[in-house]
């Protein structure tokens, strides 16, 4: 379909609900034919749903018959794609079958990865194979012999056992005893993802023994006593891994280490989300964003009569405090606001379901050590003070979750951010969950924070302020989780530029790096807040900007397309021929307004 076809088929396609219809055809009184679905939109699906079952089969993470069973499977579908006829498939269908692809290789990489991840902690669990038969022994219902396995366990329990002795004898060089030299210990890395290892094998080894004990009285009669010391031995074993390798003492928090990837795998992961620039680059940008927010906090506190003192005016603004037991009320009234901007200006669809629908939770104490700020979606997390916090901490997390800071995250988080997405993507193309992106996901709603700016929703210099506040997060959250996995900071720096650049309270710093380092994210998923926020305002200003689409035409466009690279969605709405050999070239950010 060409260009000028799909920006206005869009706006009747098919699955639109009759009030949107109504409001896209006032919008374009002559809509031509409903848009087409994808023709591999049943493929994709089946392709999840496989993938699905199949790891709901091989639970256990690096075990060898998970790995050959999910090659096999890759390879298939490869396969699969590779004899469908490209060129007879739609825009749609060619969007879903490049990415289908893309994610196929994704996939593959990722496995040689977990190899490479298992070979360097290999030296530091030999155990880990005996766990990982006993579990596969069980999942192909074979019939358990209950001496030989006593006689597993025990062995399991003595070698686990000896191993925790030797560290705890020898410190870090007693790597030696395990296989590394002590002139090259043990990466805290490396240490801390085997004891994460060593945690989950005992997670299945124990629901291993939870479906014979009780059930067969010969596996009970020898089993008990050597499964209770194996199960005993690995917990010992992944503490000593933490006190000895870590450095993380018994009831102290976990140190923030990481697992920095390299620069060929940042690559490799930045080709994969389809951005077409070096790390390097994009530190540059993120340096670039970074310097214009400085600008504008120091504006921002001229206008606040502080001269340039952008640091008082912080203070001043996360002084700026809401009494305990209001902050929902204030979430409320904040939401609501949002709603009306976006409507008022005709930007977005916003079901009125959508809109009835969320829904306020308020964040555990224990959360908020990891996640100081709001989370959001359908579900918005307030982060507040409990009564139980000490003093201390009752006023850091109010200081950094004050009215001004509040009013530039509600809207990223439900409407017209992450809930909005949630909802369209629930309803429109749900297939294309399979290539969810945080440069899509996140990109989308930090895109509205600088939406928001450009249109006036700051009301004064407080509020701009706070908007600041997060924009200049995000440019540092591009330099210190790419400077990490390229090996160029350390966590204590990247705490450190969030404090003295971005204005942090030190307690909450420490926490956005190790949700950043320690936790589950992905190693890009932090620098794509920003670099996704930019790609899609490069291509609003390409559509928009241009007088092609209008803001709800191309923002409606995007939700209902679903989610994928942003460089696809660039495709589906100009219409570029795709190519079966389709290769990441757009330079979004010429055009992104980036400073």
């Amino acid at each position: 379909m060409v260009r000028s076809q799909f920006i206005t088929a869009v706006l009747t396609s098919a699955l639109l609900a009759p009030p949107l219809v109504a409001q896209a055809r006032r919008a374009a009184p002559n809509p031509p034919a409903p848009l087409a679905a994808s023709e591999l939109r049943d493929t994709v699906a089946l392709f999840t749903a496989d993938r699905a079952g199949l790891l709901r089969r091989y639970t256990v993470e690096y075990s060898p018959s998970r790995q050959e069973r999910l090659r096999a499977f890759y390879g298939e579908w490869r396969a699969r794609l590779d004899r469908m006829d490209f060129d007879r498939l739609g825009t749609e269908g060619r969007v879903d079958w490049i990415l289908l692809g893309n994610r196929v290789r994704r996939e593959q990489d990722q496995l040689d990865r977990d190899q490479r991840l298992l070979a360097e902690m290999a030296p530091l669990v030999p155990f880990a194979e005996t766990v990982m038969a006993l579990e596969e022994s069980r999942r192909r219902m074979e019939t358990v012999n209950a001496a030989a396995t006593a006689t597993t366990l025990a062995a399991l329990a003595g070698r686990a056992d000896s191993l925790g002795r030797a560290l705890r004898e020898a410190g870090r060089g007693a790597a030696a005893t395990s296989g590394h030299s002590a002139s090259t210990p043990v990466p805290r890395s490396v240490a801390l993802r085997a004891a994460g290892f060593v945690d989950d094998l005992q997670r299945t080894l124990r629901d291993w023994n939870r479906f014979y004990d009780g059930y067969d009285p010969a596996f009970s009669w020898w089993s008990a006593d050597p499964y209770r010391r194996a199960n005993d031995a690995l917990r010992r074993y992944g503490r000593t891994l933490r006190e000895t390798l870590v450095g993380q003492r018994e009831g102290e928090e976990e140190p923030i280490v990481g697992d920095p990837i390299g620069v060929e795998a940042v690559r490799a992961e930045l080709a994969y989300e389809m951005i077409p620039y070096t790390p390097e680059e994009l530190i540059a940008l993120a340096e670039r964003e970074l310097a214009w927010c400085e600008t504008e906090y120091r504006r921002a506190a001229h206008d606040m009569g502080l001269g340039d003192d952008w640091r008082a005016a912080l203070e001043r603004v996360k002084q700026t405090i809401v009494e305990p037991g209001r902050q929902p009320d204030l979430i409320r009234d904040l939401a609501r606001e949002a709603v009306a901007f976006v409507r008022e200006r005709d930007l977005v669809t916003v079901p009125p379901l959508a809109e009835e629908i969320w829904r306020m939770e308020m964040m555990p104490a224990e959360q908020q050590r990891v996640s100081p700020f709001f989370l959001g979606g359908e579900v918005i997390r307030v982060s507040y003070p409990t009564d139980s916090m000490t003093n201390d901490d009752k006023l850091m997390s109010m200081r950094g979750n004050n009215p001004h800071f509040s009013r530039a995250t509600v809207f990223h988080e439900l409407i017209p951010g992450h809930h909005l997405q949630g909802f369209m993507t629930a309803r429109y193309n749900p297939h294309r969950e399979a290539f969810g992106t945080p440069f899509w996901g996140e990109g989308w709603a930090l895109y509205w924070e600088m939406l928001m700016w450009d249109l006036g929703f700051p009301r004064g210099p407080e509020d701009r302020m706070g908007m600041l506040f997060w924009r200049a997060h995000r440019a540092a959250r591009i330099i210190f989780s790419l400077k990490f996995h390229l090996g160029q900071m350390t966590p204590q720096e990247a705490i450190d530029l969030l404090v003295d650049r971005v204005g942090h309270e030190r307690a909450n710093a420490t926490a956005e790096v190790r949700r950043s380092f320690n936790g589950t994210y992905g190693p890009l998923y932090q620098a794509a807040y920003m670099v996704g926020g930019l790609q899609f305002r490069a291509l609003h200003a390409e559509l928009v900007g241009t007088g092609r689409m209008t803001e709800r035409q191309f923002h409606d466009a995007v939700l209902q397309g679903g989610r994928m690279p942003v460089e696809m969605v660039r495709a589906r709405l100009l219409g570029t021929p795709l190519a079966r050999d389709f290769r990441t070239s757009w330079r979004f950010l010429d055009a992104a307004g980036g400073r």
